[in-house]
């Protein structure tokens, strides 16, 4: 059974991913948000929740403590973020994280909006830990299976990609944890 626990499950993206991994018989899902009435009831069934802010030391290190995975999915001042995490996952022995950072971080000039994703991947890229950093485009709700993968230093292309999509690769790299490790991937739909 692989312990997962989603950092900043209230997100967005964080309810595809939530609907994935409910759907994956080995997993045992850990949610940690900062208000868990904003999470739906459906997301609520077989998972433990952790309510807390990720600059709270002590309870992030705790909720950390005893998974398989972590995955990343906050917005905000991310640099002081993502070190806090990183410092949790290296005193809990915990090596492997999924970070959801953006599309556009490594064009120059750096867009300001883009800074803290910048950051974030710089952090886990840094952090000795085995990481998988998605640069995902902009997010849509189609209900559709559609992406392409791009790596760090190759141009970024294709187009706005679905909630579902995303959430699916993140899923097939928690079933196979030994894939994508240590790549920063553009995650977009392709342009047909």
């Amino acid at each position: 059974m692989k312990k997962v626990i989603i950092i900043g499950a209230g997100g967005t993206l964080a309810g595809p991913v939530i609907d994935a991994l409910q759907n994956l018989n080995d997993v045992a899902l850990t949610l940690f948000m900062r208000n868990k009435r904003r999470l739906q009831p459906k997301h609520a069934q077989n998972v433990a929740i952790v309510e807390g802010d990720v600059m709270d030391y002590p309870v992030l290190k705790s909720a950390i403590e005893g998974h398989d995975i972590v995955y990343i999915n906050l917005a905000g001042d991310l640099e002081p973020m993502a070190q806090t995490i990183v410092k949790a996952m290296n005193e809990t022995g915990v090596k492997r994280v999924i970070a959801i950072s953006s599309i556009g971080i490594y064009i120059t000039p750096l867009r300001s909006v883009l800074i803290p994703y910048r950051k974030l991947a710089d952090v886990i890229e840094n952090s000795g830990l085995d990481y998988t950093i998605l640069r995902p485009d902009w997010f849509t709700n189609a209900n559709e299976i559609d992406y392409e993968l791009t790596r760090k230093g190759e141009p970024e292309r294709g187009q706005a990609v679905s909630k579902k999509s995303i959430a699916t690769f993140i899923s097939t790299i928690i079933e196979n944890q030994d894939l994508h490790v240590n790549v920063n991937l553009g995650i977009s739909k392709p342009n047909k």
